[in-house]
């Protein structure tokens, strides 16, 4: 048996499988729950409505790159390994890295000659623990930041300081992403600047004209147009 027949034998199949269950159980879980503490704080049912709707709008942007990523790593890594890996870590780029690493440590290439068992063995140990420490530093963490966020909203202007913080850290996380993605060079700079230029003009009719709906797709949009412009103009 050579390790992509091993990849997509029926036990990889019935342990990826089990785990996905799982991921989408604890999903529809912290949804529920989350509704639970909306409503205990007196957040409306339409401000809920929307909040899902556009949580669930966004997200399908990143999706669409880490589908075409997913597809090509099939063929390296099976079906089912795919499927778990990037249903819990979402990161089709760094599953890719990994697989590649691990495999090359071992002397081989992905899905090539002497792919064995063995080697698809290691790399999924190698995926597994590589993506293991943000879950056990949030399992750890988690706790400990509630309290902070208690004591800081606790406190005069408390509020508006973890709005700070939030946003800070949110422009920080997705300044690095983009910031990587425009240092290789100008059709990358191009893409995001028109991209920026347009989530920022959608969000401004939005408040403008009060088009709630508007600010959902902004994200959408932003990217649709940043793809047909530099597809068009570089």
């Amino acid at each position: 048996m050579t390790g992509m027949d091993f990849a997509n034998s029926p036990v990889v199949w019935i342990f990826a499988s089990s785990i996905i269950v799982l991921v989408i159980f604890q999903a529809f879980k912290f949804l529920s729950l989350s509704k639970k503490a909306a409503r205990d704080v007196g957040i409306s049912e339409e401000n809920i409505k929307r909040a899902i709707k556009t949580g669930t709008i966004t997200a399908i942007g990143p999706s669409i790159g880490i589908i075409i990523v997913a597809v090509s790593l099939i063929s390296l890594i099976g079906n089912p390994l795919t499927m778990m890996r990037i249903g819990v870590i979402g990161s089709a780029p760094i599953e890719s890295m990994g697989a590649q690493l691990s495999a090359q440590s071992a002397g081989v290439t992905l899905a090539g000659e002497g792919f064995t068992p063995e080697i698809f063995n290691l790399i999924v140990w190698t995926l597994c623990i590589g993506g293991a420490g943000w879950m056990i530093f949030t399992f750890f963490a988690t706790p400990y930041l509630s309290k902070i966020q208690s004591k800081l909203t606790a406190k005069p202007k408390g509020e508006y300081l973890m709005g700070i913080v939030a946003s800070g850290a949110m422009i920080a996380v997705f300044g690095s992403l983009t910031g990587a993605e425009m240092i290789k060079g100008a059709p990358y700079i191009f893409t995001a600047i028109v991209a920026v230029v347009s989530s920022l003009t959608f969000n401004y009719i939005a408040n403008k004209k009060g088009i709630n709906w508007l600010k959902e797709w902004s994200l959408g949009f932003s990217i649709l147009i940043s793809l047909i412009a530099v597809y068009f103009f570089i």
